[in-house]
């Protein structure tokens, strides 16, 4: 873990610290030279470098106000006439700061004007006035190349933050997606669950009222009604346990790619209720005792997984509305095909046996076939039949294939 002091790592503090010490050092030997402090500027000199030296330590933090005030101690040298001096290296040390670490690089490229400027003036205070012209290509090589290393590593620095920034998004967005994928999973269990106990429990309220109305009248009627009851309960039971074993199933372990990976058992196989089982689905409404008609044209051989359970359980909530609404001994008729697309309409005239206390509505069940026909740009439209009883329409697009089997029950 790295340390920090006053919000910045301990490494760059003690760097730059040594950077600031460096600079008195430069400022020191210079002024221990023989008769500097009695020459005119020797003391005031002094004080230029010690203040260069102190800026310095805040160049990460402020880089354009500390080169600010670097440049301005450095005209204050020229102005007094001292020359070049050891700890004008602070001038370097501050224009490669504020290349660095400017927000902006225009604050870089104006340091570098002045800097510019300086060598020439630098070079004008020469003692050989003669070759001037020398000094200041001497002075100009050392603080282009300073500044060409600075905007190398700026840019090298502003790389890896925007590879860092990226990583960061990335992360924000694979985040963003699981918690999408949990709340679609959430939704799916939530569907999944409202059917089972939907039909389940109106298959079981409406035979055990059967019952008890049959029990003395017709003892063997309402001893079908209790298997039918023990029967649906059984089965609601098994796929309560399924979902259940879906939510407690831990994380499926990564796919193996390449040559010769063997992918068998990456991801547990799950059983989910198809179009082939409609006729297991109506055989279970008819022992309710719903009059069911089952008809189905040509359809495709092979669905979708989600759309396949679709289908299943559009007919299935339709079913259980009608056990619900209509009755026992209604008419019920459920028609497969494909016109422009998978059409599955369930129909009933309405006119059977009210139950003796009415099943309350969960107020889900249009809704959630509406969201599962949604998810594959379906239509639905559902409501009553002008010679009464209710109808309910879905028609799904069919996925595109080269060669769509079909077949015809």
């Amino acid at each position: 873990m790295s340390r920090t002091l006053f919000g910045r790592p301990l490494r760059g503090v003690a760097f730059d610290v040594g950077v600031s010490v460096l600079v008195v050092l430069f400022t020191l030997v210079t002024a221990a030279q023989p008769g500097a402090w009695t020459q005119p500027g020797g003391w005031p000199s002094a004080l230029v470098g010690l203040g260069m030296a102190v800026a310095l330590l805040f160049r990460r933090g402020h880089p354009s106000l500390v080169a600010t005030v670097v440049a301005a101690l450095a005209l204050v040298q020229v102005v007094a006439g001292w020359g070049p001096l050891a700890y004008d290296v602070a001038v370097l040390v501050a224009l490669y700061s504020v290349v660095k670490y400017a927000d902006r690089l225009r604050d870089g490229m104006v340091a570098g004007g002045v800097a510019a400027v300086g060598v020439l003036l630098a070079a004008s205070q020469t003692v050989s006035q003669a070759a001037w012209w020398a000094t200041a290509l001497y002075f100009g090589l050392i603080t282009g190349g300073v500044w060409l290393a600075a905007l190398n590593v700026r840019t090298r620095r502003l790389y890896v933050l925007s590879l860092e920034e990226r990583a960061a998004t990335l992360e924000r967005e694979r985040e963003a997606e699981a918690r999408a994928a949990v709340v679609g999973e959430r939704a799916r269990i939530a569907r999944e669950l409202h059917d089972v106990v939907a039909h389940s429990m109106a298959v079981m309220i409406v035979q055990a009222d059967g019952a008890r109305l049959m029990f003395d009248r017709d003892p063997e009627t309402a001893r079908h009604a209790v298997k039918v009851v023990a029967d649906t309960g059984r089965q609601a039971l098994e796929e309560m346990r399924r979902l259940v074993d879906v939510l407690r199933e831990p994380d499926p372990p990564e796919p193996t790619t390449g040559p010769g990976a063997d992918t068998a058992g990456t991801e547990p196989e799950r059983r989910r209720a198809t179009v082939a089982e409609l006729p297991a689905l109506v055989g279970r409404f008819r022992d309710a005792g719903l009059l069911v008609g089952y008809r189905a044209g040509e359809v495709p051989a092979t669905l979708p997984p989600g759309l396949d359970l679709t289908v299943y359980r559009v007919v299935q909530e339709a079913l259980t509305n009608t056990l619900k609404h209509a009755g026992v001994g209604a008419h019920a008729t459920v028609v497969l095909g494909v016109d422009d697309g998978l059409v599955v309409r369930v129909t009933d005239d309405g006119r059977g046996r009210p139950p003796a206390r009415p099943a309350p509505s969960g107020g889900h069940g249009l809704v959630g076939m509406r969201e599962r026909v949604g998810v594959y740009d379906g239509r639905l439209t559902a409501g009553p039949r002008t010679g009464g009883g209710w109808q309910v329409e879905v028609r799904l697009p069919l996925p595109s294939t080269p060669e769509a089997e079909v077949i015809a029950a």
